[in-house]
């Protein structure tokens, strides 16, 4: 278990026990939010939403950033463009804090 410092509804912080897995998730979403949210020229924006330019590699291609975020959208019924999703910053933390919520199966 993993404990995470949360509000509650009064606004007082106390420690919640959270799977591993959940936090990881929920921090990947909320970090590529606000990357999302940046100014396209940012260098992190661009590494982020760009794509690599030559040639790959042979075999399976790597997992990326994006992979995982959209599978994470995924197991909270969430599909569609992630960076106009992200924009909404309330609808975003709703989404974030249904990560939280789910249990790893």
């Amino acid at each position: 278990m993993f404990y995470v410092k949360a509000p509650d509804r009064n606004g007082h912080e106390h420690f919640c026990s959270y799977g591993l897995y959940s936090v990881i998730k929920s921090r990947r979403m909320r970090w590529t939010g606000h990357v999302a949210r940046m100014d396209g020229t940012r260098s992190v924006h661009r590494v982020l939403v760009g794509k690599p330019e030559g040639k790959r590699p042979l075999g399976r291609p790597r997992r990326r950033w994006e992979d995982n975020l959209r599978r994470d959208l995924w197991e909270i019924g969430v599909e569609g463009d992630w960076i106009l999703l992200a924009q909404d910053r309330v609808w975003w933390r709703a989404l974030v804090d249904s990560v939280m919520n789910l249990r790893v199966r």
